[in-house]
């Protein structure tokens, strides 16, 4: 029986998103369980950041997977490149991040500027992506939207990445000229104290796409795999859960590493860099492998509607999970707590407050924030995605177009 080509869309894939998502919101949250859980436990679910190694490898897989056969290095197919990618991430990115200084400019809040004296600046620096590039502001704003600044370099890189692939056939040199650049420019500007323009080793490799940019090509050479060898997800070899496994065996390898001073987790060991940035991202592509080539149960659960929805409405999740929304949130479970406890002495009760314990409030706070993203996604990301594909922004729709075509022969 001949196999039937894979569809561009693919649940599983958004399901994923899900998931990656949810485990950095673990990893982030993880100090709920310090009472109740072994060093060791806590350890690991602090290495839940992998969330973001998946998204990676992720990203390099759909663009590949999607552009590299049509791909065309010219002005019009570039324009609606970007307006793909734009109506994808930035709407929401912008909306949330000038949320954020709105907040500041009533709470002042440190965690939005990290000491910054311009915040206008600053504010056009984070809806620019341009604090990515900078150690002192890559948590401005929305603190995680620094894995966006990767993307967007990513994104720009992509065509050309494609290009010299075609070209040149040496696929596997091209991640090391690019983290090359990234060692050029530490060494050009460590120096230098312009707010921590690379200037390190540990922040080009762990938040540039120069340092990070393996994890992008370990999606795109799994792309070209799957693309070459047409596969119809009907196979039963097991590498859904090898690369699953893998996946938490690297996991523990950063949780069990040193932890170098001044920072929080096994991940900024050398060690723990190599690990995450390319054992992960092996781990995370045989993942997706198995995801794309097997029928097992976790692909039925990550393609369940429902996990779908989630997946979907996970990038907001993603921007929301920590920061201003999340911390009124919090704010608001310790005035209930306050408040019940009032009430407990207003009735002379001893009993226990449904919000005194971290990790029952993270719990809440998981439920609230997936409600919000939900309707977050229905209400403005969808709805703004589609009108944004769909109007003249960089470049004419073919509707637009055939329109005005049609009215001057009238």
């Amino acid at each position: 029986m001949a196999q039937k080509p894979l569809q561009n869309y693919i649940p599983a894939l958004t399901g994923v998103r899900a998931l990656a998502a949810y485990l950095v919101f673990v990893s982030h949250y993880s100090y709920a369980f310090d009472e109740n859980f072994p060093r060791a436990v806590q350890r690991f679910l602090a290495e839940l950041h992998i969330g973001v190694t998946i998204f990676f490898v992720l990203s390099g897989f759909l663009i590949a997977f999607r552009y590299f056969d049509s791909f065309q290095l010219t002005g019009n197919w570039f324009k609606q490149y970007l307006k793909n990618r734009v109506a994808r991430i930035y709407p929401m990115y912008f909306l949330l991040t000038a949320g954020a200084f709105i907040s500041y400019y009533f709470t002042q809040n440190p965690k939005v500027t990290n000491g910054f004296g311009r915040p206008v600046v600053l504010f056009l620096m984070n809806i620019t992506f341009l604090r990515g590039f900078f150690d002192q502001l890559k948590f401005t704003g929305i603190a995680q939207g620094w894995s966006l600044t990767v993307e967007e370099c990513f994104y720009f890189s992509a065509p050309f990445i494609f290009y010299f692939a075609q070209k040149y056939r040496k696929f596997y040199v091209q991640p090391l000229v690019i983290t090359g650049l990234g060692v050029l420019l530490v060494l050009m500007f460590r120096n230098m104290n312009w707010h921590g323009f690379f200037g390190n080793f540990t922040f080009m490799m762990l938040y540039t796409f120069f340092g990070r940019c393996f994890e992008f090509f370990a999606g795109i050479q799994l792309a070209l795999i799957v693309k070459k060898r047409n596969l119809n997800g009907q196979a039963k070899t097991g590498y859904t859960y090898l690369g699953f496994g893998l996946i938490f065996l690297c996991v523990w390898i950063m949780s069990v590493l040193p932890i170098p001073k001044g920072h929080v987790a096994g991940l900024h060991n050398p060690l723990g860099i190599v690990t995450n940035n390319y054992l992960l991202a092996v781990s995370i592509a045989l993942f997706f492998y198995g995801l794309l080539t097997e029928t097992t149960i976790l692909k039925k659960i990550l393609s369940n509607k429902f996990v779908e929805l989630l997946g979907k409405s996970s990038y907001i999740f993603y921007l929301i999970h920590l920061g201003y929304i999340a911390d009124f949130l919090h704010d608001g479970f310790d005035w209930l707590n306050e408040y019940v406890f009032t009430l407990y002495d207003k009735w002379e009760l001893t009993w226990h407050s449904p919000f005194q314990y971290d990790n029952l409030n993270v719990l809440y706070a998981f439920i609230i924030l997936n409600g919000i993203s939900i309707l977050l996604f229905k209400l403005i990301e969808e709805p703004l995605n589609h009108y944004i594909r769909k109007s003249d922004f960089l470049i004419r729709n073919d509707r637009t177009k055939a329109t005005t075509g049609a009215a001057a022969t009238k």
